[in-house]
């Protein structure tokens, strides 16, 4: 068994969401197998199904100003921000599959987003950056250190229909924290977001292209599938490749 795996670079919201479509229609019709496609957005804020709209704290004018799109989507969540430096993750799985810690005819959704904050645990860990969960608060934290409480270092909010998932995860490597003020992310406004090249301590701080390597290996561990690199959404959607990672 195995996941298709597809970097897209630094596309739109608008491109990577058409993009998607494309992909859960040929999964839904059994055309293709499970994909997960990675990609970098320009700013961008997303509001989920149940976003507040005082939640976004910059005017719309600024908005405007600095060229940000703002995009209303059906994933789980609060409002969150997509930006350069933040790796977002697309798994377009069908939960009815053969998936690890599966108890009945699918994959439970609470389940499933265990697995995502698994896999972005382990991917902290690798750059030293110790991670957990909070019960109640869906993504990944740092630990607290100190005086210092707990900051979120990944947001994960996920769509399913008819059994296949949509959306995903954003792991912040090295945005410009300075853009997550025209936001409370994810409606928390009691604690930080943070970056991995803020927290870890391994020089030199961890770049895109290693943040996207610990991620394709910790998902094939986590999720237990092969991971086979696709050059291309035409080659996705074409079926199986043939570069096995």
């Amino acid at each position: 068994m195995y996941i298709n795996l597809l970097y897209l670079g630094r596309i739109s919201y608008a491109d990577g969401l058409a993009i998607q479509q494309r992909v859960i229609a040929a999964r839904k019709a059994g055309e293709i197998g499970d994909t997960l496609l990675l990609l970098e957005h320009p700013p961008v804020l997303t509001l989920g199904r149940n976003s507040k709209r005082e939640n976004i704290l910059a005017s719309d004018e600024l908005l405007r100003a600095k060229g940000v799109e703002l995009h209303e989507v059906n994933r789980g969540g609060d409002v969150t921000y997509h930006g350069p430096g933040q790796l977002v993750g697309y798994p377009i799985f069908d939960l009815r599959g053969d998936w690890p810690g599966k108890k009945g005819p699918h994959l439970g959704p609470v389940d499933y987003v265990r697995l995502l904050e698994e896999v972005l645990i382990r991917v902290c860990g690798e750059y030293r950056v110790m991670a957990q969960r909070i019960c109640g608060r869906t993504g990944v934290w740092t630990v607290p250190n100190g005086s210092v409480p707990e900051k979120k270092v990944a947001a994960i909010g996920v769509h399913v229909s008819q059994g296949v998932t949509s959306h995903g995860f954003a792991l912040n490597i090295s945005p410009d924290m300075r853009d997550f003020q025209w936001i409370v992310p994810c409606g928390i406004a009691d604690r930080e977001v943070t970056s991995l090249e803020l927290e870890s301590p391994v020089e030199p701080p961890p770049t895109m292209d290693d943040a996207i390597d610990a991620t394709v290996r910790h998902f094939g561990r986590i999720f237990q599938r092969q991971m086979i690199w696709a050059e291309s959404l035409e080659q996705v959607l074409a079926g199986p490749t043939a570069n096995v990672l």
